[in-house]
């Protein structure tokens, strides 16, 4: 098809040529022009097409480039001496035209390599980067164009090669956090179950040693299934029913059920949620999960007589559903990240709180897999935690 298309595009361009010559100068001069511009475009397309048929043999791209510089000027070399032969010229005259185009070839060539000089540089850099982050390197590529294709092509390797850099990262501290959080416990048990193996430990130490260590196992199994779920989520694993889901029931529901860990701390829990409030398309049992996250979280940073109160309305095509708190609020640089695994912002005291840090992300996963997104909002007072799940 494609070389169909060149035949096309040289009948066309030699027929409109040769129409000009035979207006300018007669019939014959124009059917002349004709079969030799067509003899010509012809024979010089044909080459071109073989060798980009066949340019894996060539090799290298400079060698692709001088190919093609050599066909161009074997073009004008025949074109030069058809049109002597053709008109009659001395020889003299055809051996200067001859010369001249030979001249203009290679200076042709000469240009053709220093512009493609620049460019096989920078597709050599391209070619050792990416070889070096094959092997483990991150160091971003230098390109010289402002603003060619090449140029675009090196910024997104360089962009690559932060994200890959910084998922690398990530994997370390998510390494180095599950580490500590596996590692508290498993050392709590290791000294519990030799102290229990003690027989100088009488039989109510012994008891209160084995609560302790039902407490800790409790604590790992729970870190391993949410750590489960959460790579579940991450790879796009979710196999849930949606469901119309009344979110003024639900959120009641959720309230009251958080009401015995928001009295032992003495803070008021409370929904506002109007009601008759359209339907969310959720999984009621995930979205809950979603809520006992959030209002656990907010009651565990509120201070005694603070309140945490739940919102939800309608905004354009979505629910969003808010849980406020009056606690000490969020420091801007730790509202992105309060969503990543095991971060729980704040100072290093922050490693001593309960919890492994997982329900914000958890929740994230959780409200992007229906479809919604999450995020803090500003708030000049506590924080401010919403997310937002598309209408059925």
């Amino acid at each position: 098809m494609s070389a169909l298309r060149s035949a096309l595009l040289v009948t066309i361009a030699a027929a409109v040529l040769a129409g000009v010559v035979a207006l300018a100068y007669g019939p014959r001069d124009g059917a002349v022009t004709f079969a030799l511009l067509v003899a010509l475009g012809g024979s010089g397309l044909l080459a071109a097409h073989a060798i980009a048929a066949r340019r894996h043999r060539l090799g290298a791209l400079r060698r692709q480039f001088s190919v093609g510089v050599v066909v161009a000027v074997a073009q004008l070399v025949l074109a030069v001496g058809a049109g002597a032969a053709l008109m009659f010229v001395s020889g003299h005259d055809a051996v200067l035209g001859l010369v001249l185009v030979v001249f203009a070839g290679l200076v042709a060539a000469r240009a053709a390599y220093l512009l493609a000089h620049g460019a096989m540089t920078d597709v050599d850099r391209l070619r050792d980067t990416l070889q070096a982050v094959g092997e483990g390197a991150r160091e971003p590529v230098a390109i010289t164009g402002s603003g060619d294709e090449l140029a675009e092509l090196g910024r997104a390797v360089n962009a690559t090669i932060a994200t890959l850099d910084g998922a690398e990262r990530a994997q370390r501290n998510l390494m180095a956090a599950v580490s500590h959080d596996l590692r508290t416990p498993i050392t709590a048990l290791k000294l519990l179950v030799e102290a229990v193996s003690d027989d100088i430990v009488d039989d109510a130490t012994r008891r209160r040693y084995l609560r302790q260590m039902g407490t800790h196992v409790t604590a790992l199994s729970g870190l391993i299934d949410d750590l489960f779920e959460l790579s579940r989520l991450e790879a796009g694993d979710v196999g849930w029913s949606l469901e119309q889901v009344r979110l003024d029931a639900l959120v009641e529901e959720t309230v009251d059920a958080m009401h015995a860990q928001a009295d032992a701390k003495h803070v008021l829990v409370s929904a506002a949620v109007p009601a008759g409030l359209q339907a969310a398309q959720a999984n009621p049992e995930k979205l809950q999960r979603v809520l006992f996250n959030l209002i656990q979280n907010a009651i565990r940073h509120t201070p005694a007589d603070g309140s945490v109160t739940v919102r939800a309305g309608r905004e354009g095509d979505d629910v969003i559903v808010e849980v406020a708190d009056t606690g000490d609020g969020i420091a801007a640089a730790d509202r992105r990240r309060l969503f990543e695994p095991f971060f729980r912002g704040g100072s290093d005291a922050a490693r001593t709180r309960q919890g492994a840090g997982l329900g914000l992300a958890i929740s994230r996963a959780i409200v992007e897999a229906h479809g919604g997104r999450i995020w803090f909002e500003d708030s000049t007072g506590g924080a401010r935690v919403c997310f937002s799940l598309p209408q059925p």
